[in-house]
């Protein structure tokens, strides 16, 4: 979060579209809990964006101001409540592009969320939870790649946060070509793996090591 924050420097692009990427959703759909339109909301939250990068307000993020997602809510309240003031509203296909969602619009995911009296506030908090969960597993699948175990990573992907093997391990390693026993062991290997890169994720958005265990508790009470 530091790094998108400093304009210029080596791996500053990748980590502001890293940013942009893992939190675009979750303000547009706090947006849209708000009460804004589809277009309104996604105009909003790139100009929102825009805003921070042209106006260097990453520049002045650091650890021991809190966690990054209270900010960024924070500052996104700001906005909606001054427009930034002197900034013109930035309308799709202007000056600024994000990365694509995947393959369904922002829209398509607002709409598929699950149907409850949840508050715009706890919805992105929510939504912030999923998009670190995301990413992590995201980056262990270009780890699998890497190493040349894609198959096995799709296979085994499932089971990496569910903790339930329903009795399918006999079936997975005839699939494979492997005996039970390995595939119980590249599941808990996976699980290690996962485990470690969230922590390291999510230790970029508090205040220090200190937090992380807090925050993952944290993550948990969202999910019931």
């Amino acid at each position: 979060m530091l790094a998108a924050g400093q304009q210029g420097l080596p791996g500053a692009a990748d980590a502001l579209e890293k940013l942009c990427r893992t939190y675009w959703y979750p303000l547009y759909a706090y947006m849209r809990r708000r009460g804004l339109t589809p277009g309104d909301a996604q105009d909003s939250v790139q100009t929102f964006f825009s805003g921070l990068i042209t106006d260097d307000s990453l520049a002045v993020v650091a650890p021991e101001k809190g966690r990054f997602r209270t900010f960024l809510l924070t500052s996104a309240n700001h906005f909606l409540a001054n427009q930034w003031r002197a900034a013109a509203a930035l309308k799709r296909g202007g000056n600024v592009s994000f990365v694509p969602l995947g393959n369904a619009g922002p829209e398509d995911l607002y709409q598929a969320e699950p149907s409850s009296d949840a508050t715009p506030e706890s919805l992105y908090e929510r939504r912030c939870a999923l998009a670190l969960l995301d990413l992590t597993l995201e980056q262990l699948r270009h780890e699998a790649q890497s190493a040349g175990k894609s198959e096995l990573f799709d296979v085994l992907k499932p089971y990496i946060t569910d903790k339930t093997d329903l009795g399918d391990y006999p079936a997975i390693a005839l699939r494979l070509g492997i005996s039970e026993v390995a595939v119980r062991v590249a599941v808990h290997r996976l699980r290690h793996r996962y485990g470690e890169k969230l922590r390291v994720e999510i230790a970029k958005t508090v205040n220090g090591p200190g937090e992380v265990a807090a925050e993952i508790r944290y993550f948990l009470t969202l999910f019931g």
